[in-house]
């Protein structure tokens, strides 16, 4: 079982290794390593301008089991486009992502005016992610992030998202306790940290990010589409110009075709 520490003594190794000499953070396959690759990543993180209030919501970030869990234990992507569209609810998806359109369409003719992505396939990344906001989650942020960053699996795609969360709670965009999914990922359509701190946007004025505000999360997956390279007016089905787009939101070929005919469909 991980051996607890007072958040104090927690905060003090990260702050004196932030300070002192850079020591490499080692992963590792279990809970066993974790409080040690903390301190260690404390240093890292300090090192690439993550400040007190990050360090200290990482030192008190626990070995999240379940994200483990989670990660090792992914069937979905595995099924056919038919099977997977069956078991996401395609079909529930598309008729309340026309619900939500209509009870929303100046929010959407402003965001496809903006960024020109259609309200299609805002309302399908949507649908999929979190079932309109129904469900954003059940585990801790900075848990989850760091854990996978630990993790020897994927460590080097999850240690930039770990630093960019510790930074989002520099900067008050997120709170040190703030609730995602299982691999870290935050709001209506689940903006891992990094995309979160790089493509969140301020949609309704107010001065910050909130990617759990509905604004603000559909502008933000606009703008990511629309940087990764979406072109107004162009097709998005797989084959056409901003199938590319879709491509950059989820690495799954079954998710991506999804979205794709969701969005059609929804659109039409």
């Amino acid at each position: 079982m991980l051996k607890l520490i007072s958040k104090a003594a927690a905060l003090a190794s990260v702050l004196a290794l932030g300070a002192g000499a850079a020591q490499a953070a080692q992963c590792g396959n279990n809970a066993g390593g974790f409080e040690a690759w903390k301190a260690a990543f404390a240093g890292e993180a300090r090192a690439q301008g993550v400040g007190q209030r990050g360090l200290q919501a990482l030192a008190s970030a626990r070995y999240a089991t379940k994200t483990i869990q989670a990660d090792r234990n992914q069937k979905s992507f595995k099924y056919s486009l038919e099977k997977f569209m069956q078991v996401r609810g395609a079909d529930t998806i598309v008729a309340q992502g026309r619900k939500h359109r209509a009870r929303n369409a100046n929010l959407f003719n402003a965001l496809e005016q903006r960024f020109g992505v259609p309200a299609g396939v805002l309302l399908a990344i949507h649908g999929m992610e979190t079932g309109f906001g129904g469900f954003m989650g059940d585990s801790n942020v900075v848990s989850a992030i760091t854990t996978l960053a630990y993790d020897c699996r994927r460590s080097g795609f999850f240690t930039p998202h770990a630093v960019a969360a510790l930074k989002l709670v520099d900067n008050g965009s997120m709170s040190p306790n703030a609730i995602g999914a299982r691999h870290g990922e935050l709001g209506h359509t689940q903006f891992l940290p990094g995309n979160a701190l790089r493509y969140g946007v301020d949609g309704d004025g107010n001065g910050r990010v909130d990617l759990t505000n509905l604004v603000d999360a559909m502008a933000s997956t606009a703008n990511y589409l629309r940087q990764k390279g979406w072109q107004p007016g162009a097709g998005y089905q797989p084959g056409q110009t901003n199938f590319r787009a879709i491509q950059e939101w989820n690495a799954a070929g079954v998710y991506q075709k999804a979205i794709a005919i969701m969005a059609a469909r929804i659109d039409g």
